[in-house]
C-alpha cells in the first residue's frame, strides 16, 4: 500500500474513532473502542455517572466542528487522547453551551497537579530545541505543543467557570497555575516564537489581565498588587492594548484602593534608574508610561488618563509636572478650555498667580467659550489675593453671578463671598469715608448673602464674616461668628484661635485671650505654634508682663530654628512657606526688639536688629524699631 493511501486511511480512523467519541458524549451511552485505550472511556463514563445524562428523545446537539479539528490534530500527534485531554475537550463543550456547573464538574476532574510538570517539560523542551536548532528526534517533550494549548484553555475556563459562580479565590488559584507553570518553565521570559500561535497567546493574555481582577474581587489588595506587577515586569509578550489596560487598572488601583504596596523588588535596574517608593509615585510612573506610548503615537488617547494623572500629581504636589506633561500633548488631544483652566490652576498651585491669570485672561476673552463659570470663579479669587486687582477682580464676580441664574447654590455662595472679600479690599482704598462706609456695607451685605443660600455653614465664609464684622467694629456679631466657624472647622485651623484671640483683645479681655491661645496650643501641631507664640506674646505685653514676653519669644524663634534645620535639607519645600516662615522670624526679632528696649536692654536690641537685618536689609519696621531704639 502507498504511503499517500495509508494516511488517508490514518486520517479516516481517527476522524471515526472521534466521531464515536463525541456520539458517545452526546447520547450518554459508553462505547468501547479497541482502538482507543480505556482513560477515554473514563471521561464519558465519570461525566455520565454524574447525572448530567440527557433524557430519552431529546434532540441531539449539533457537534461543534472546531472542537472535532482540535481533536483530531490532538490524536495525529500523539496517537491518542488521553484521559485530561478528553476532559478538556468535553468541560469546553458544556461552557460554550452555558452549562457552567457541569463544566466546572469535568474541569476538577483533571489531576493539574498531574500534568504541570509534563506542561513544564514540554514548554521548556520546545524553546531549547528552537534555540539550538536541532531535529525534531532530540529530546522530544513529553506533550504536544497543542495538548499544552488545550490544557491551558482548560484550567482558564475553569477559572471563568469559578469567577461566574462568585467563587473568586479558587478562581484566582486556578489562573495563577497558567502563569506559575509558563514563568518556572521560561524564568527569562516568554520567546516570540512560543506566542505564534495564536489560541496560546489569546490565553496567556487573557489570564494574565484576569488574575489581577479576580484578586482584587476575592479582597486581597497585596496579592492584587503582587499579580499586576507580575503582569507587567514578566516579559509574557503582551498585546500593547492589553498591557495598556493592565498600567491604567494597575494606576488605579493604587491610587484608589487605600491598600499601601510596598516597593517593589526589581531583580535587574539599571543603575540610578527610578525605583517608586509609595503608592503614588508607582501610580504616577505608570500613566507617564501611558502618556509616552501616546506621545510616541503607539496607542490611542485615552481621556481618563489626564485626570487620573492629575489627581495623583496634585496629590504629591508636582503640579508643574503635570503642567508641563499637558503642555507637550498635541493641540485637539484635549479641548482648548481644558488645557488652559488645568494649566492655570497647576500654575495657581505653584504659586504663580500671575500666570495663571493670565491664561484665565485669554479664556474669558474668547467670545466662543460661554460656559466660563469656572474661570470667572478662579480669575476673581486670584485677584481677591492682589490688592491692586481688586476692580478687575470685582468685575468678574458681578459677571459670574449674572450668569449663575440659582443653577448651582454652592458656586452661588461661593461667588457671593468672592465678592465681599474683593468689595472689603476694594473698601480700604478709597479715600472718601462715605464711600469706604458703602464698600464695607456691600462686602458685609454679600457675605451674608454668601452664608444665607449655602446649605451647610461653610467655614470659609464664617471665617470672612467674623473677619469683616471685627475690622467695622461689630465685635459682638465678629465673636458670635468666630464662634461657629471653631465650631464647623472643629478647631483644626490656627487662624480661627488666633482671629478669636483678637477679638477678645480688642474688647479688652486679655485673660481670656490668653486662655484661647493656651487651647489652641493644646490642640494644633507643634510646627503650626509659630503665630500664636507671637499673638500670645503680643498678648503679655498689653497686660505689661515683658519677661514673659521675651520667654514667648525665644521659644518662637527656638520652633523657627529647628523647623529650619529639620526642613533645610528636604528636597522640596513650598516657597510660599519658606517665605512665611523668613518673615514671621523677621517680625519676631522686630518684636523682641522693641521689649528689650522697653526694658532699657538696648545692648540686646542691638543683636536682635541685626538679626532681622540678615533676613531682610530693607524692612520698614526694622528702620522703625532701629529709631526707637537710638531715641
Amino acid at each position: 500500500m502507498g504511503s499517500k493511501n495509508w494516511i488517508k486511511l490514518r486520517g479516516t480512523g481517527i476522524r471515526g474513532r472521534f466521531m464515536k467519541m463525541l456520539k458517545c458524549i452526546y447520547s450518554r451511552e459508553q462505547i468501547i473502542d479497541d482502538d482507543v485505550p480505556s482513560s477515554e472511556s473514563l471521561a464519558t463514563r465519570d461525566y455520565s455517572a454524574s447525572g448530567y445524562s440527557s433524557r430519552a428523545g431529546e434532540i441531539e446537539p449539533k457537534p461543534d466542528t472546531s472542537n472535532i479539528e482540535e481533536a483530531e490534530s490532538s490524536l495525529r500527534e500523539s496517537a491518542c487522547l488521553n484521559y485530561e485531554e478528553a476532559r478538556a475537550l468535553l468541560g469546553r463543550l458544556e461552557y460554550q453551551k452555558g452549562n457552567i456547573e457541569a463544566a466546572l464538574h469535568v474541569f476538577e476532574g483533571i489531576n493539574i497537579a498531574a500534568i504541570t510538570p509534563n506542561m513544564k517539560v514540554s514548554i521548556a523542551r520546545r524553546c531549547e530545541n528552537n534555540k539550538r536548532r536541532r531535529s525534531q528526534s532530540d529530546m522530544v517533550p513529553p506533550m504536544s505543543m497543542h495538548a499544552v494549548c488545550l490544557l491551558f484553555e482548560a484550567i482558564f475556563l475553569k477559572a471563568m467557570s469559578l469567577h461566574t459562580l462568585g467563587k473568586f479565590k479558587e478562581a484566582a488559584d486556578s489562573c495563577k497555575i497558567i502563569l506559575d507553570t509558563i514563568q518556572s518553565a521560561l524564568p527569562e521570559g516568554l520567546p516570540e516564537y512560543i506566542t505564534t500561535d495564536n489560541k496560546m497567546r489569546e490565553i496567556i493574555n487573557k489570564a494574565v489581565e484576569l488574575l489581577p481582577e479576580l484578586w482584587k474581587l476575592a479582597g486581597f489588595p497585596q496579592e492584587t498588587i503582587l499579580s499586576y506587577r507580575r503582569a507587567l515586569l514578566y516579559h509574557w509578550n503582551l498585546d500593547l492594548e492589553i498591557k495598556t489596560k493592565i498600567e491604567k487598572e494597575f494606576a488605579i488601583f493604587l491610587l484608589y484602593s487605600g491598600s499601601e504596596a510596598s516597593p517593589p523588588n526589581l531583580r535587574c535596574q539599571t543603575e540610578g534608574s527610578f525605583v517608586p517608593k509609595n503608592n503614588i509615585e508607582e501610580a504616577i510612573l505608570l500613566l507617564l508610561i501611558i502618556v509616552r506610548k501616546f506621545v510616541v503615537r503607539r496607542i490611542e488617547w485615552d481621556p481618563s488618563i489626564i485626570d487620573h494623572l492629575s489627581f495623583a500629581l496634585s496629590v504629591s504636589g508636582e503640579l508643574r509636572v503635570l503642567a508641563k506633561k499637558v503642555e507637550e500633548l498635541v493641540p485637539g488631544v484635549i479641548d482648548r478650555t481644558r488645557r488652559y483652566q488645568t494649566l492655570a490652576l497647576c500654575y495657581y498651585g505653584e504659586g504663580e498667580a500671575d500666570v495663571a491669570l493670565s491664561l484665565l485672561r485669554n479664556l474669558l476673552n474668547n467670545r466662543e467659550n460661554q460656559n466660563c463659570i469656572m474661570d470667572l470663579l478662579l480669575a476673581s479669587k486670584i485677584c481677591g489675593e492682589n490688592p491692586d486687582l481688586t476692580e478687575e477682580g470685582t468685575n468678574y464676580a458681578y459677571e459670574l453671578l449674572s450668569k449663575m441664574d440659582k443653577r448651582c447654590t454652592q458656586i452661588e455662595s461661593v461667588a457671593n463671598c468672592v465678592l465681599g472679600i474683593l468689595l472689603s479690599s476694594r473698601s480700604e482704598k478709597v479715600s472718601s469715608d462715605s464711600e469706604r462706609i458703602l464698600g464695607q456695607s456691600k462686602a458685609l451685605e454679600a457675605l451674608e448673602k454668601a452664608e444665607k443660600i449655602m446649605g451647610e455653614r461653610d467655614e470659609n465664609v464664617l471665617f470672612h464674616l467674623s473677619l469683616e464684622n471685627a475690622e467695622q467694629r461689630k465685635l459682638d456679631s465678629a465673636l458670635y461668628y468666630a464662634n461657629e466657624f471653631l465650631k464647623v472647622d472643629c478647631g483644626c485651623t490656627v487662624k480661627g484661635w488666633i482671629l478669636l484671640a483678637r477679638i477678645l483683645s480688642a474688647q479688652k479681655r486679655f485673660l481670656d485671650a490668653e486662655s484661647v491661645i493656651n487651647a489652641a496650643l493644646d490642640q494644633t501641631g507643634k510646627w503650626d505654634h509659630g503665630e500664636l507664640f507671637r499673638t500670645k506674646a503680643k498678648l503679655q505685653i498689653a497686660q505689661g508682663q515683658l519677661r514673659n514676653a521675651v520667654e514667648t519669644y525665644t521659644h518662637l524663634l527656638a520652633i523657627l530654628q529647628v523647623r529650619n534645620k529639620n526642613f533645610g535639607s528636604a528636597k522640596k519645600v513650598g516657597k510660599g512657606k519658606s517665605d512665611q516662615d523668613r518673615r514671621l522670624e523677621m517680625e519676631t526679632w522686630h518684636d523682641l526688639a522693641n521689649v528689650y528696649t522697653s526694658l532699657s536692654q538696648w545692648r540686646d536690641a542691638e543683636i536682635c536688629l541685626s538679626k532681622s537685618m540678615a533676613i531682610a536689609p530693607h524692612s520698614a519696621s526694622r528702620w522703625h524699631s532701629t529709631g526707637s531704639n537710638w531715641s
